[in-house]
């Protein structure tokens, strides 16, 4: 198992470097699914722009990045050439819905079992964890979601793009729950592969 959980995507150079060494192949023949959906109830997209960029300023070629938006299922995409998965940030509440209802949470599981990397962008990030408790007061519930189980690829819970100022919020929800809790600022991101787990 190998996670790249982040808040701000690719934002550094140490990042990027644990990304590449991570995939352990030449950047022209790496695959990745990119998922925007988290995304798509927000009025500014650029930063989703600015990830698939940054992927391509590393050598990644741009039809190797191949779009899979769960509000648009592409049912011609092959899942078995794929090297890496891109969850993108956005409201974290509604990428747990189209996950589950469209049940591409069992693919991600399956590819990442299979050693597909998953890299996650704050919403991304938070989707790997056990919940998502943490969105809770920063991400609107548009849709009214009960139960925030979600992908459970780590027993970690990420409180993403962590400042001072949300220390009262995260050391509240830290206290309420059952699970370790990892704060990230924009310019950190959690490395797991297995049980090894870093921060960089």
């Amino acid at each position: 198992m190998k996670l790249l959980l982040t808040s701000a995507g690719l934002s550094t150079e140490k990042i990027k470097k644990e990304f590449l060494k991570l995939i352990g192949r030449p950047t022209k023949e790496i695959k990745i699914l990119f998922i925007p959906t988290a995304g798509n109830l927000k009025n500014d997209k650029s930063y989703i722009e600015r990830d698939k960029n940054d992927l391509i300023r590393l050598g990644i070629l741009k039809e190797n990045l191949i779009e899979y938006d769960l509000d648009r299922i592409n049912e011609n995409i092959d899942f078995e050439d794929i090297d890496a998965i891109f969850i993108e940030g956005g409201n974290t509440f509604y990428l747990l819905k189209r996950v589950r209802e469209t049940g591409f949470d069992k693919k991600i599981i399956d590819l990442v079992k299979r050693g597909v990397v998953y890299i996650g962008v704050s919403a991304g990030s938070i989707l790997a964890g056990p919940n998502i408790e943490t969105a809770s007061p920063f991400d609107n519930n548009i849709t009214n979601l009960k139960d925030l189980t979600s992908l459970n690829l780590t027993s970690l819970i990420i409180s993403p793009h962590f400042t001072n100022k949300n220390e009262i919020k995260i050391k509240q929800l830290e206290n309420e729950s059952k699970y370790k809790l990892i704060r990230l600022t924009d310019s950190q991101a959690l490395l797991i592969i297995n049980n090894k787990i870093k921060v960089i």
